[in-house]
């Protein structure tokens, strides 16, 4: 054995590698290993036909290049890693190379040529055949074990476990779907394995993944060009993962806190007066609402023939400015739609033509084609020329106080591969399209409103989009029960490919189908998604100020519950900032052991403390849930205990659908806000749901100005973390405060509500002094307040009865 380079110490870890890996893949038969060698710290390997390029990025990611002869590696449009890594070691033995980190190897055969992977000692995936070309596609094979479960692709609705599909990758809509969708408006490179490891194929053109269509135990990757590079991601748990995995291609910043309150939209608002009066229906009805949403009649009167025109109707919207203002004093933001296509009937065609922001033909002129809303032409959002000429689009808008903005189509939907864009034809940039279209907001904000975070809604993007804000949902999802049954699974697949904010339009979109019961569980369940944004077609009204009372006074109730929610919901946004960790979360990660759940997609987890489950039919009196093990569980309304590592049958309620809370958990909650402006610490809860089982627990709650990005890295921001403990009859909770340099906090009154306390106790105190205290021994629950004065930490002891 050669120790080429690296730790000594390493060397029997080498040995003991090489025993294990004794089964061999042969890669491409003609492919032939000349020579290797070491240039910093990527390892080159020459082959007859071309170069490999071997380059660790931490010791659970690395990545591995193949450049034929006479080409280049190219630019990655979705890793932002920069190779952070020590202590790798390359060893050769009897023929075979293996560069290693502190966790994966890379193991390369010599003779015959192969290539596989492992972690910790454990093979993850091998080559199959290398990179191989037919005359329409580049592929590359990997063999996979037999029973590894695989999620990825992006979105679809095909079940968890997408093993056994050909997923065609190539961004396109599909209207009105339901329970079946192969292909939608996002689709992604990646393919994640049970065995928690990722394959990323860092490539943009159009192709397919195939996970295992032929059944023969074969992942394979096509592509009908570019980059033969992909990363391989390892982990010890499913958070690790997901930390790797966003550490690898960005993380989401913070949204504006009040991003995550209750959206007023629909398809859509035809004027100024229509505009402010569904507002004023909302503040009437005393239903919390935070912004409206401006669809395609705000730059036209009807739907074809006027996209592109990106200035406001002033015969419908006469005075948008005051609009905005009033609206804005109000405590409500203004959003617009845009999409990318400057239609030839546009006021703005002429200007495009003028200077040259579109995508041409051969010729080099403007391409224009037909499509559903008239003919067209489509920004090139690749041209620096045209990325400042659509900005400063975009920045007239907000210096008049548009809030957010609503990118749509941005697949693009229509996209004729004949197209050229100044980076390449269409097919092979359309899946980045929708990337670079939030990177061009995204930029925009960073260079003219620098202490404003964007809103960026949009439908289409690439991996890694995450990085520039983009909020995406699920497309035009069909107003039915079979549309509501697959949102988890979009949800949770999206989370697990770095994209957490991914939600759908509460309700349903497509169909004139008034079904109250539809519409309470819709929104019931988007209280615990990303995003709570009911949106539909204007036949029947997606907004609850116009639903008959029953159904009004339901949905009223799940946005109040979102509202008092937003302390523990914008907590969870923060944890997504620092760790990419999923707002929804599969059972999996609770029982990572346990294969039955990694099919299970209607009950998930929301954050670490919430256990939810769908309603998803009509009339549904009783629902079988999974509570996952090694915790109690609550049921968080009734206070109902159960114990975890069962199912149990759940009598379904009208007024909610079934949520639990997990035995340890705080819940930070506030009360009473109209809207997020109104959101203060000052007056706030604090639930504590205490078990005896629970010795030891931990929760937090951060909070800043929302709207400073960056707030946290700037000192901006206060952190409260809660710690309690439970020994000899003693429940102590400690309250320490953490303060950024820069924030300036206040005194708080805290409402604190113990739960499950089944006796009645015999003192509470605070920081050693006495308080009064309620005990309601039919619910078990405890009640006192307590101040929190400004930047003291607290201590609460709770004496019960042995």
């Amino acid at each position: 054995m050669k120790v080429l380079h690296g730790l000594g110490l390493r060397l029997f870890a080498c040995i003991a590698l090489f025993a294990i890996s004794t089964t061999v893949f042969a890669q491409n038969s003609t492919r032939e290993f000349r020579s290797s060698q070491l240039k910093g710290k990527v390892l080159e390997v020459q082959t007859n036909d071309g170069k490999y390029e071997i380059q660790f990025y931490n010791d659970k990611i690395v990545e591995t290049a193949f450049i034929p002869n006479g080409e280049e590696k190219g630019v990655s449009h979705s890793v932002v890693m920069n190779p952070e890594v020590e202590g790798l070691t390359l060893v050769e033995k009897d023929g075979t190379l293996a560069y290693m980190s502190k966790g994966l190897v890379v193991e390369i055969s010599k003779s015959p040529f192969s290539i596989q992977y492992l972690y910790k000692g454990k093979k993850l995936i091998s080559e199959k055949d290398g990179y191989t070309k037919t005359d329409s596609t580049e592929n590359i094979d990997f063999t996979i074990d037999k029973d590894e479960v695989l999620f990825g692709g992006g979105a679809r609705v095909l079940g968890m476990n997408r093993r056994g599909n050909r997923l065609q990758l190539y961004n396109r809509a599909h209207y009105g779907y339901g329970t079946h969708s192969e292909l939608m408006n996002y689709t992604m490179p990646v393919a994640v394995s049970s065995k928690k490891y990722a394959l990323h194929f860092d490539n943009a053109p159009i192709g397919f993944l195939d996970l295992d269509s032929q059944k023969n135990n074969t992942l394979r990757y096509e592509s009908i060009s570019g980059r033969k590079v992909y990363q391989v991601i390892a982990a010890d748990t499913w958070e690790d993962f997901t930390f790797q995995f966003t550490e690898l291609t960005g993380r989401q910043p913070m949204l504006p806190r009040w991003a995550l309150g209750n959206f007023s939209s629909r398809f859509g608002y035809h004027s100024q007066r229509e505009t402010v009066e569904t507002i004023d229906h909302f503040l009437k009805d005393s239903i919390p609402v935070d912004a409206i949403i401006l669809d395609l009649y705000w730059f036209g009167k009807t739907v074809t023939d006027e996209m592109g025109n990106l200035a406001f109707d002033r015969d419908s919207f006469p005075n948008p400015e005051k609009m905005i203002a009033d609206l804005n004093d109000r405590g409500v933001k203004t959003i617009l739609i845009t999409e990318p296509f400057i239609l030839t009937t546009s006021d703005r065609w002429d200007e495009a033509v003028r200077e040259e922001v579109l995508g041409t033909d051969s010729l080099g002129n403007p391409y224009k084609y037909d499509f559903f809303f008239g003919n067209t032409g489509l920004v090139d959002v690749f041209k620096p020329k045209a990325i400042d000429w659509f900005w400063n689009i975009y920045k007239g808008l907000a210096d008049k106080g548009v809030a957010g903005w609503w990118g749509d189509l941005g697949e693009p939907e229509v996209h004729p591969a004949e197209l050229l864009h100044v980076n390449g034809p269409a097919d092979e940039v359309h899946n980045i399209y929708g990337h670079y279209w939030a990177k061009l907001v995204y930029d925009g904000y960073q260079k003219d409103f620098p202490k404003q975070r964007p809103f960026i809604l949009m439908r289409a993007g690439a991996v890694g989009s995450q990085r520039y804000g983009m909020v995406p949902w699920t497309g035009d999802v069909s107003r039915s029960w079979d549309g509501l049954k697959p949102q988890t699974e979009i949800s949770l697949q999206m989370g697990l490919q770095g994209i957490s904010y991914m939600h759908s339009d509460l309700g349903g979109f497509a169909g004139a189908n008034l079904d109250d019961e539809l519409y309470t569980r819709w929104l019931q369940y988007g209280v615990f998604q990303p995003i709570f944004r009911p949106h539909a077609q204007e036949e029947v009204a997606s907004e609850p100020v116009f639903r008959e009372h029953k159904t009004k006074a339901l949905a009223k109730k799940s946005i109040e519950l979102r509202y008092r929610l937003m302390p523990y919901i914008y907590t969870m946004a923060f944890e997504n900032n620092q760790t990419g960790l999923p707002l929804m979360r599969p059972l999996f990660f609770e029982e990572e052991d346990n294969q039955d759940l990694l099919h299970i997609s209607d009950t998930y987890l929301w954050g670490d403390a919430f256990l939810v489950s769908t309603i998803t039919d009509a009339g549904l009196k009783s629902k079988e849930v999974y509570m996952p093990k090694n915790s109690v569980w609550f049921d968080f309304v009734s206070g109902k205990k159960y114990q975890g590592g069962k199912s149990y049958t759940i009598k379904t309620r009208e007024e909610n659908i079934p949520v639990f809370v997990r035995g340890g958990s705080f819940i930070p909650m506030v009360q009473g806000m109209k809207n997020s402006n109104g959101y203060s610490l000052k007056n706030m809860d604090l639930h504590y749901y205490h078990d005896a089982s629970v010795k030891k627990s931990k929760g937090k709650l951060y909070n800043d100005n929302g709207e400073t990005p960056g707030a946290y890295e700037k000192g901006e921001y206060e952190m409260l973390r809660f710690n309690s403990t439970y020994e000899s009859s003693r429940l102590t909770i400690e309250i320490a405060t953490e303060l950024g340099r820069n924030y300036q906090t206040i005194d708080k009154k805290i409402t604190h509500t113990i739960h499950n306390i089944e006796r009645q106790p015999k003192k509470v105190s605070v920081d050693g002094k006495k308080v009064d205290f309620t005990w309601d021994k039919q619910t078990k629950t405890l009640r006192f307040t307590g101040e929190l004065i400004a930047g003291k930490n607290q201590s609460i002891t709770i004496k019960l009865e042995r």
